[in-house]
């Protein structure tokens, strides 16, 4: 079986057995901030495990993209050493939300393995948890009874914590696993005579976890059982089709033979025939896929988070690349193989093929040039080490070649050895930690709001709010929650900063860049003035405010007011968004994707993927077009449909959002169709104005543009037609003269400049003359050594200079001081440098004025915050020149 059709059987299987078939969320979780990745095929479904979000299924079965490549889950370094580690994957699972618990979990699993695919039962075996004392749990004797009616006592294991008991992270839900192991034979094991389930070798291969989900682990490490028993499991696809496929590693089944096949076609090396090139294959393959997954979910190359972690995955392919000659850019390639060969499943990834590939490409060339410079830096340190007489390359080294420049430790080992250099693996083991924990803290802030225990609460009760601000901006409703420092209250007097929770609501929740709705709750006996409103998962939308009087209360009937003209300038601006998004992949290229965004009254902010700065003649013609658009005045249509539905219509799905199965279409009819839940003009023209006021760069490849639509864009033309007028009046020329005048008068500012650099070069050169006779002769050796007028160490080389020209052989040493700073300068021509060495000079005499310094034997220099004791420290230099000399 291929393992497209292996995905499919599992699929169907649960389908038949009332399973609801869930599209693969994400690999960039967005509403879990205690995760990097997503990392598992239950963190989707981790709200709902803890009673905060009701599904409309209680069963449920995925095939989930999965990374494993940072934070507590590091595979990275064990990809192509091992034949079954990965950084993206693919996790089978099959979900109970409190339906069936492990009697039909593990009937399900042995049937599907079984029957469906065919596995031998001789060869399987389970485990199951031992217990722990410390957790106050025994032995699961109740996954041993249902795992005895399929397989003999002798292969049910036992195994400890470690080993069978699963948890996704620090936190959240966790439970009792048993896992499915297959005996592949003793010829694929290690060829211990006690070789067993356990060992590391991979004869008992884990194929499939199932986990028994009865716990949500706090922070505090306590323990709490879960409102309802339920089931999550999860089965490697890349691992179950190197079974059935009957191949050693996954690495050789169908799912990569694509990316091998690119691979030899640009190499020109034949996978098999050498095992340390096949390793390079196998990480260039994997990482390919990783790139392809995790920049089609939005993440971008950077120097922090996923960020970070995705560029240390292309910059360890484009090494080992290296390794098989491939010294032009050639990953963007294997990514388009990975998206060919997962276009059945995986539609999005082929439809982002041009934006995928630059960004990989992008980071290409910019690593060509790292590389090279981390080359050259390893050369030289090994150069200046073996002059220094050193036998070790230090660990802080090492760590920066890692770190900087992607250079895989066994590279730099393999060079030392070759040098016949020792590698301080300590050091750089030390920085290594260091690092990681900096990278855990990343990943403990990537981003996302954490929902306060209040909020779970209300969400387990089934408490939710329901939008109707798309078609009025006011409504009557119930209070439903107050909560006042993370805690639910009864009521809030007067003066109090409290959050509202109401059964319906026509405030709009920040999300998708749009900010929060303001306006005010006004009750029976009080007054709320809002000044944010919240939208949290679980579909609860919280307006945060202040009582401005009276007591509100829950249960009361409240009336919500949205502050109708903040609501318009915020939906002119979000419409603009729209027309400019649009606009940009019209003149940059279809590349161009949104990677952020923020819409408020006063103004909006887009950034987006492009990998260029834009040019003056470009933003003009985006302004131009956008205003085209405002100025045909189309209508906008809105449509509710599936998902699936409005993808194929062709509409915009964007980076930063979680979709459900139903989703709302705002359509700029022939120009622009996107999926977004934010508010919107109904027509194009009433916008009135679109204005850029500022493009930038904010990442490497990410550029941000700022603009101002409707009265805040007519505002701001009207503040800079003013300002021109009044240049003009200074100037006193019409307005289309400033840029005129002005350029003439830059032109003539620059001419001066130049006149009175001529000038101080002059006067310099007569000074150094004028200072030339007070050299006094020591040793025969013309000795200039003086206090003179400089306003930084630039001025005392320029002076240093003047008297090279002048004198054929000596040594100045002169000094000056601005402020509280001093500066020192020692010049030695070059046939005295044998006897005085310019850096060694200096670096006794800086002493005297508090500081540091140094340089080359023919010229150095040094400063200090102790001006007052410049004098000593040119007596000082006269005092040891005399005696060198």
């Amino acid at each position: 079986m291929k393992a497209s059709e292996i995905r499919k059987a599992f699929l169907d299987f649960f389908a038949q057995r009332g399973h609801s078939v869930v599209k693969s969320s994400s690999v960039i979780p967005h509403d879990d901030p205690s995760l990097l990745f997503t990392n598992a095929g239950m963190v989707q479904f981790k709200r709902t495990f803890l009673g905060e979000e009701k599904r409309p299924y209680n069963r449920a079965a995925t095939s989930q993209k999965c990374m494993r490549a940072g934070g507590k889950h590091n595979d990275l370094e064990n990809v192509g050493r091992t034949a079954r580690h990965h950084t993206f994957f693919e996790m089978l699972g099959n979900f109970s939300f409190g339906d069936y618990f492990k009697e039909d979990a593990v009937e399900y699993a042995w049937r599907f393995l079984t029957e469906d695919m065919g596995l031998p039962r001789d060869k399987l075996y389970a485990t199951i948890h031992e217990g722990d004392s410390e957790m106050r749990l025994g032995p699961d004797e109740e996954a041993r009874e249902f795992w005895a009616r399929y397989l003999p006592a002798e292969r049910i294991l036992t195994f400890p914590t470690k080993d069978n008991f699963w948890s996704m992270g620090d936190t959240g839900p966790c439970g009792p696993c048993s896992e499915i192991l297959i005996d592949q034979g003793a010829e694929v094991g290690c060829g211990k005579p006690d070789c067993r389930p356990g060992c590391d070798c991979d004869r008992f291969l884990e194929l499939w976890n199932l986990v028994f989900m009865q716990f949500n682990r706090k922070e505090d490490g306590t323990m709490e059982p879960l409102p309802k028993p339920s089931i999550d499991t999860g089965m490697g696809l890349e691992r179950v089709a190197a079974v059935i496929q009957k191949v050693p590693s996954n690495y050789d089944t169908d799912l990569f033979a694509p990316m091998r096949a690119k691979i030899a076609e640009l190499s020109g090396y034949r996978y098999g025939t050498d095992p340390e090139k096949d390793v390079s294959v196998k990480v260039i393959a994997d990482h390919g896929r990783a790139a392809a997954f995790l920049i089609g979910d939005g993440a971008l190359p950077s120097n922090e988070g996923r960020g970070y972690v995705l560029r240390r995955v292309l910059r360890r392919a484009l090494r080992h690349g290296r390794f098989l000659g491939l010294d032009r850019p050639f990953l963007s390639e294997v990514a388009v193989a990975v998206m060919e060969s997962m276009q059945d499943a995986y539609p999005e990834l082929l439809e982002s093929r041009n934006f995928i590939t630059r960004v990989i490409l992008n980071e290409e060339e910019r690593f060509n040039e790292t590389l090279d410079n981390g080359l050259r830096l390893l050369q030289n340190e090994i150069r200046r080490l073996r002059d220094e007489g050193a036998g070790t390359i230090p660990g802080a080294l090492i760590f920066k070649l890692y770190d900087t420049y992607g250079f895989p430790i066994d590279i730099i080992t393999d060079m030392a050895r070759d040098l016949e250099f020792k590698v301080d693996e300590a050091g750089f083991a030390d920085l290594m930690e260091k690092q990681k924990e900096q990278s855990r803290m990343h990943w403990k802030g990537s981003g996302e709001r954490e929902v306060s225990e209040a909020y779970r609460q209300l969400s387990a009760e089934g408490v939710s709010t329901r939008f109707v601000g798309y078609d009025t901006l006011s409504a009557q409703s119930t209070v439903a929650a107050l909560v006042r420092d993370g805690q639910a209250v009864e009521e809030a007097p007067a003066g109090t900063d409290v959050e509202v929770v109401t059964s319906e609501t026509p405030f709009y929740g920040a999300a998708g860049g749009q900010v929060g709705d303001q306006g005010v709750i006004v009750g029976p006996s009080s007054r709320v003035i809002v000044s944010d409103t919240l939208k949290l998962p679980g579909d609860l939308i919280v307006h945060v405010g202040k009582v401005e009087s009276g007591r509100l209360r829950v249960g009361e009937t409240v009336r919500l007011e949205v502050d109708e003209a903040l609501r318009g300038d915020t939906a002119l601006h979000h419409t603009a968004t729209h027309l400019l998004h649009s606009v940009l992949r019209r003149v940059l290229g279809d590349h161009v994707k949104q990677a952020g965004s923020m819409v408020a009254p006063d103004r909006l902010r887009f950034d987006f993927t492009h990998f260029a700065a834009i040019s003056r003649n470009e933003l003009a013609e985006i302004e131009r077009l956008v205003n085209e658009q405002i100025r045909v005045n189309r209508d906008l249509q809105v449509r509710e449909m599936n998902l699936d539905e409005a993808l194929k219509t062709g509409a915009m799905a964007l980076f930063e959002e979680k979709y459900g199965d139903r989703v709302r279409m705002v359509e700029i009819p022939g120009f622009s169709r996107e999926l977004c839940g934010g508010t919107h003009t109904h027509r194009t023209g009433d916008i009135g104005l679109f204005v850029i006021t500022q493009e930038m760069s904010i990442a490497s490849g990410v550029r941000r543009i700022e603009a101002l639509a409707g009265r805040r864009a007519l505002d701001y033309l009207g503040r800079q037609q003013s300002v021109l007028h009044q240049a003009a009046g200074l100037l006193k020329a019409g307005p289309f003269e400033v840029a005129e005048r002005v350029e003439k008068l830059l032109a003539n500012q620059k001419q001066m400049e130049k006149e009175l650099e001529a000038l101080k070069s002059s006067l310099t050169s007569r000074r150094s003359a004028d200072l030339l006779e007070q050299a006094e002769e020591v040793g025969g050796v013309k000795v200039l050594v003086m206090r003179v007028e400089a306003d930084d160490p630039k001025a005392l080389r320029e002076m240093n200079d003047r008297f090279k020209e002048r004198l054929s052989s000596g040594v100045t040493v002169l000094g000056a001081h601005q402020g509280d700073k001093a500066f020192l300068l020692v010049g030695v021509t070059p046939d005295l440098t044998s006897r005085v060495h310019a850096g060694n000079l200096i670096k006794e005499i800086v002493k005297e004025i508090g500081g540091s310094g140094g340089g080359r034997p023919d010229m150095a220099q040094a400063g200090g915050n102790r001006p007052e004791k410049l004098q000593d420290a040119l007596d000082l230099a006269r005092k040891l020149l005399r005696e060198r000399l």
